[in-house]
């Protein structure tokens, strides 16, 4: 009898012959290989990050504190590890850059849908964040698909009000109560201010990475680039649960 397992390796269960075969310059320049691997780990964590706040939010609306806030650690390393990318792509010098950027053509990292679905499950409900994908396109549909489904704050407040918080009132006062009885509800809160912060950060680092790169050019695809990027900063995902600190 042949084992139906026994032909399994190391490089067929991590398809590494297609994943090593998935970069391809369009130059001969040492660096943009770089460049290629570097986006192509982030959309890897992208779709872990989603993976795993989708699996956040079924167990936060089911009132399960251990694992949301087991999750919520994961999702907070996986992002420390996103924004430490950065300083490897600081290797790469402004010259180093642009000896390939005219390669880039219209590509650019605003086109990545994954971050956009990402930002829709985060709380954002622009609809400019999808009306340049194709009608009809499976990007488009996740990210529409992602602003129809409850945000992660929305998760938050089911979550509070399976432990007993009347969310149906004043939020302020509710948050109020979550952090004066400092239980459980706290400690969820507080990962959430840790991973807004954690996206805060990578925005912050994003931006210094492109301003040291390109300056105020305009980014490759036609979008404005650091300008652009600097009015994302300082825009908290959860205002509620920083705001609350005033009266704490």
């Amino acid at each position: 009898m042949t084992d139906e397992h026994a032909s399994l390796t190391y490089t067929s269960y991590l398809a590494l012959d297609d994943l090593l075969a998935a970069q391809h310059p369009r130059s001969e320049e040492h660096d943009e290989l770089l460049f290629i691997v570097i986006h192509q780990v982030y959309e890897l964590w992208f779709k872990q990050m989603l993976h795993e706040l989708a699996w956040l939010r079924d167990k936060l609306a089911a009132g399960d504190t251990a694992h949301a806030i087991r999750t919520l650690r994961r999702v907070l390393t996986v992002l420390k590890v996103v924004v430490a990318q950065i300083d490897v792509l600081e290797t790469m010098t402004p010259s180093q850059f642009t000896s390939f950027r005219t390669r880039l053509d219209a590509a650019s990292g605003f086109q990545s849908a994954q971050f956009r679905e990402l930002e829709a499950v985060l709380g954002r409900r622009d609809p400019g964040a999808f009306t340049h994908y194709p009608e009809g396109s499976e990007a488009r549909a996740r990210i529409e698909a992602a602003m129809e489904q409850p945000s992660l704050f929305d998760s938050f407040l089911t979550y509070l009000s399976v432990h007993g918080y009347d969310v149906d009132g004043d939020r302020r006062e509710v948050l109020l109560r979550v952090y004066t009885d400092d239980r459980g509800p706290a400690t969820v809160a507080e990962h959430l201010v840790d991973l807004d912060e954690g996206v805060q950060e990578w925005r912050y680092r994003h931006v210094k990475m492109v301003e040291r790169t390109i300056g105020d050019k305009a980014g490759t695809g036609g979008s404005s680039g650091a300008g652009y990027l600097r009015g994302t900063l300082f825009k908290p995902l959860f205002p509620d649960l920083w705001s609350v600190r005033a009266d704490l």
